[in-house]
């Protein structure tokens, strides 16, 4: 098979386009023949040696796909409706920028109604991100608002139109009058232009001083302290990143006194039964609404899988919004 390995740690220069021993699908697990993975920060951060893949998963990068189920392993015949040559999508562990991919079934997924090929390989990752710890963690209601930081990217596209569809008044913050436009047409309520404005005190000020009642921020250390402001009385902050730093003061009274909580969990090391339970709602309650519209792909660019190195620096660049696709 072809794929994407790094020659060391580096910048996207590292990235070759290689032959690479074709996967086996172990116990429990399908072959995939991939169509199209997504870049994810997490790539990045990978690339550059901080953030080595699970015990056991690939050195490929690549953390979702889409493709067709080209070989079953023992144990999966007749599992969960997954048979040779049914299309789908997966969340992996590793191994997506590569023209084959071993992935346990149950983080296998049908493609939601009236989705391509490849396009489905924009979903998984951002869907069971936002759907994990936003509904299954943080138990975002109807009728709270939900904040969620670089709103034009690809978890942040897909957050605004999830919780919008879920009832929720969404606030998102982003670094251009474009991104805060497309921000405006996915759902969000307001967009704060985090350049210019200080999103303590718009929020403060739209929701008349109540705050913002979930949090999502790729952020971490940077906007710790300033997310705590934001936080309403029992509010929840779910840290999923750490582009703005990992080491930062807490003040605890400020969780004490507004009763809050603060969370932080990768999905990519999660055990394959909890990540299993997770794809199985996000079929459930997340592709319908994909199915029918009220949830759309936003796809900033497509690129053939040998351009891997160009889709990180367009990334790392900061222009791109939505998903940055490889197609196989």
């Amino acid at each position: 098979m072809k794929a994407i390995l790094p020659t060391g740690r580096g910048g996207p220069e590292v990235l070759e386009y290689v032959d690479a021993p074709d996967p086996e699908p172990g116990p429990g697990e399908v072959l995939l023949d991939v169509a199209a993975t997504a870049v994810n920060r997490a790539d990045l951060v990978q690339r550059q040696g901080h953030y080595p893949p699970p015990p056991g998963a690939s050195e490929i990068l690549g953390l979702e796909c889409s493709g067709t189920v080209a070989a079953l392993g023992a144990g999966v015949e007749g599992v969960d409706g997954v048979e040779l040559g049914m299309p789908a999508c997966a969340l992996l562990a590793g191994g997506g920028y590569a023209t084959k991919v071993a992935v346990p079934v149950g983080q296998v997924m049908p493609l939601p109604d009236r989705v391509d090929l490849v396009t489905a390989a924009s979903f998984p990752e951002a869907a069971a991100t936002v759907w994990s710890n936003v509904m299954m963690v943080a138990g975002l209601r109807a009728g709270e608002t939900f904040l969620v930081h670089g709103g034009a990217g690809g978890i942040g596209t897909f957050a605004i139109q999830l919780t919008k569809a879920l009832g929720a008044r969404v606030i998102a913050t982003a670094g251009s009058p474009e991104k805060l436009d497309l921000c405006r047409s996915l759902g969000a309520d307001v967009a704060i232009d985090y350049r210019e404005q200080d999103f303590v005190k718009v929020v403060a000020q739209v929701t008349d001083g109540h705050g913002a009642d979930v949090i999502l921020d790729n952020m971490g250390a940077a906007y710790l302290d300033r997310n705590l402001d934001t936080l309403a009385t029992e509010g929840r902050l779910i840290v999923i990143g750490f582009q703005g730093g990992s080491r930062a003061e807490m003040d605890l009274r400020k969780i004490f006194v507004k009763r809050a909580a603060v969370f932080s969990a990768s999905l990519r090391a999660r055990p394959v039964g909890e990540k299993t339970t997770i794809c199985s709602e996000v079929a459930d309650h997340v592709w319908p609404l994909v199915a029918e519209g009220t949830i759309r792909p936003v796809i900033g660019r497509t690129l053939p899988l040998a351009e891997a190195a160009e889709a990180h620096r367009l990334m790392e660049s900061g222009e791109s919004t939505g998903k940055i696709l490889l197609v196989a």
